[in-house]
C-alpha cells in the first residue's frame, strides 16, 4: 500500500528524510513467503529516526514498478543534510522484490540520485534482503557463486556522498525473524544510544558489524549456529554526521 507522500511540506528541504519501503505480503501467485518481522522493523525504524528529527514515510508492499517510482520522485525532492532510505524485502545479489515478485535493480536505484539535487547531501541506504543462498558458519568459506562483477556494477552505480550497509555479504542470506530482522533491529538499538548517535557514520556502521557479527546466532532446526556479516560500501568523500544532535552540517 502506497501511503500519502506529503510531497508540498518536502519540497521546502528543511529536513532530513527517511523513507521506508517494507514488503511483509507478497501477492497472490507469488512464490514468497510472508515477512511477518517487517513489520516491528518499520515501526521501530519509524519511531527511532523520528526522535532524531526525520521526517519518515512509511510504503509498504509495493509492486516493482511502484517502488522505482517512488524512489524516482523521492531522488527529486530537496533534503537539508541527510537521506536515508531502508528497504526490506527477499532478495539476490543486485537486487530487492516487489511485492508482485519482480526484481528491483539496486543500481537502478541508485543511479536516480546521481543528480543536482542531491549532489552534496548525505545518501544512506540500509538493505535488509538476502544476497544469495550461503548460509555464514562465522568462518571464511568459498562461494560457489561468482558475484564480483555484480558487486563491481553496484559499486559503480553508487554516487559520491552515498553508503550503503546490506544486512549482509554477498551470496549469503540474511536472517528475519517474526519479532524484526538483527540487522535493522540493531541499527535502531544503537541509535537509541546516546554516544552512538554522535558517531560519525563509518564508524556506526563500524559497530552496526561487530554487534551483529558477534552477539547474533541462529537457533534452532538447520540454521542453528548460523551467523550474519553485514556488508558498508561507500563513496563518501567527507565525515558524516547524520544522526548526530546538532545537524548543521552533516557532511563537514
Amino acid at each position: 500500500m502506497l501511503l500519502g507522500r506529503g510531497l508540498r511540506e518536502r519540497r521546502a528541504g528543511g529536513c532530513n528524510r527517511a523513507l521506508l519501503v517494507s514488503v511483509a505480503q507478497f501477492d497472490p501467485g507469488v512464490r514468497l513467503r510472508g515477512r511477518p518481522g517487517a513489520q516491528r522493523d518499520t515501526k521501530k525504524l519509524h519511531r527511532t529516526l523520528s526522535k532524531l528529527g526525520f521526517r519518515v514515510e512509511i510504503h509498504s508492499d509495493l509492486s516493482s514498478d511502484q517502488i522505482y517510482q517512488l524512489f524516482l520522485e523521492e531522488s527529486r525532492c530537496p533534503v537539508k543534510d541527510c537521506f536515508l532510505a531502508v528497504l526490506s524485502s527477499h532478495g539476490d545479489e543486485g537486487c530487492v522484490f516487489g511485492a508482485d515478485g519482480k526484481p528491483v535493480l539496486l543500481s537502478r536505484v541508485f543511479n536516480y540520485f546521481d543528480n543536482e539535487c542531491m549532489e552534496e547531501k548525505a545518501k544512506v541506504f540500509l538493505i535488509q534482503a538476502c544476497r544469495g543462498g550461503a548460509l555464514d558458519d562465522g568462518v571464511e568459506v568459498d562461494s560457489a557463486v561468482d558475484i564480483s562483477e555484480c558487486s563491481f556494477t553496484q559499486h559503480l552505480s553508487v554516487p559520491v556522498d552515498t553508503a550503503v550497509m546490506y544486512a549482509t555479504a554477498p551470496g549469503y542470506g540474511a536472517f528475519m525473524h517474526p519479532l524484526g530482522s538483527v540487522f535493522l533491529q540493531t541499527f535502531c538499538t544503537l541509535l537509541q544510544e546516546e554516544g552512538n548517535r554522535e558517531l560519525e557514520l563509518t564508524r556506526l556502521m563500524t559497530r552496526l558489524s561487530h554487534s551483529v557479527a558477534y552477539t547474533f546466532q541462529a537457533k534452532g532446526g538447520t540454521l542453528a549456529g548460523k551467523k550474519e556479516m553485514p556488508c558498508f560500501m561507500t563513496r563518501l568523500t567527507r565525515e558524516v554526521f547524520p544522526f548526530a544532535s546538532t545537524q548543521t552540517p552533516s557532511i563537514s
